[in-house]
């Protein structure tokens, strides 16, 4: 389990580096948020993307969503069997979820009052359910962890 706390670089670009790496490993991803706002601004931007960095990905509820190597998507249930799970704007990830992924990741705003106390008890909650963490921050300008459980 790793958090990402964001203090410098746009969601955007720090998604579009993880989904990259992600795919790179060769796993499945599901990205959950917990806004279809925030997914059409995530799609678009994903899309928008140089075009020797196309990032293959789908939105939940679609023909194809099984066949997606990254899903989009508000349900804790994603069609395409993630190995890997990437929740934002503060969707749940519940411990049971992390036991049976490669990989799980929570991404979120540190200028964001609200994000920031619900990734503190998201960190509380998985790692008091014995869930090994580790928290990265990029406040220096470089990614650096600050804590592990």
């Amino acid at each position: 389990m790793f958090f990402y706390h964001l203090t410098q670089t746009p969601l955007e670009v720090t998604l579009r580096l993880l989904l990259e790496k992600s795919l790179a490993a060769g796993w499945r991803v599901s990205l959950r948020a917990q806004s279809d706002a925030l997914l059409d601004q995530l799609d678009r931007a994903l899309w928008a993307g140089p075009d020797d960095g196309f990032l293959a990905h789908g939105r939940d509820g679609g023909a194809h969503d099984a066949d997606q190597p990254v899903l989009l998507t508000l349900s804790q249930n994603a069609a395409n069997k993630p190995d890997c799970l990437v929740a934002v704007e503060g969707a749940a990830i519940a411990p049971e979820e992390v036991a049976g992924l490669k990989r799980a990741m929570i991404v979120f705003d540190g200028h964001d009052e609200i994000g920031l106390n619900i990734a503190r008890a998201q960190w509380k909650t998985l790692t008091a359910a014995g869930v090994k963490a580790k928290y990265w921050s990029e406040e220096t300008g470089r990614w650096a962890m600050k804590a592990e459980s």
